[in-house]
């Protein structure tokens, strides 16, 4: 989800208290605080050598105590910390992505926003590395993300020019 449309989803409702879904079927405790915000660059070749570059708006999520638990955050409340970033954040097409801690930090795209005037769902996805180089490497039919050949980095890498 674009930052446009997810601060348009909080100004719609502001009242609303936030629900953050985990794709594994969890949620973010209620009671989490949105830390930071950033605006992530980051710049890195593939393994066919090509220069590639991405950015994201990203969400930094803290879970306090248990003693905690009364703290809401409202849609309000981090539309006003989104405004708060608006000088660090270049452009309102960025994608959103929240980061989370539960035994690792992980970053998770925002896939949706959806509920009503009482409480917001925030339903994320997941990340998924993927060779970008599949044509040059020869690995992978092109539609299958996951499909990896031994010979992208084997003894053959080098006359097929990754790795």
């Amino acid at each position: 989800m674009k930052l446009s449309e997810f601060k348009a989803r909080l100004g719609a409702q502001p009242e609303a208290q936030l629900i953050i879904a985990l794709p594994g079927g969890g949620a973010v405790p209620r009671h989490f605080h949105v830390t930071e915000v950033g605006h992530v660059a980051k710049k890195f070749i593939d393994c066919g050598g090509t220069f590639r570059a991405s950015e994201s708006c990203v969400l930094q999520t803290w879970t306090g105590s248990d003693r905690d638990d009364g703290h809401r955050l409202t849609a309000g409340k981090l539309g006003s910390i989104l405004g708060l970033a608006h000088s660090i954040l270049p452009a309102d097409d960025l994608p959103v992505e929240i980061e989370f801690e539960d035994g690792v930090v992980s970053q998770f795209p925002v896939e949706e926003i959806a509920g009503g005037p009482l409480e917001l769902r925030v339903r994320l996805g997941f990340k998924h590395t993927d060779c970008l180089a599949k044509e040059l490497c020869g690995v992978g039919d092109g539609k299958n993300n996951s499909v990896a050949d031994p010979g992208c980095c084997g003894k053959e890498a080098g006359a097929k020019g990754c790795c």
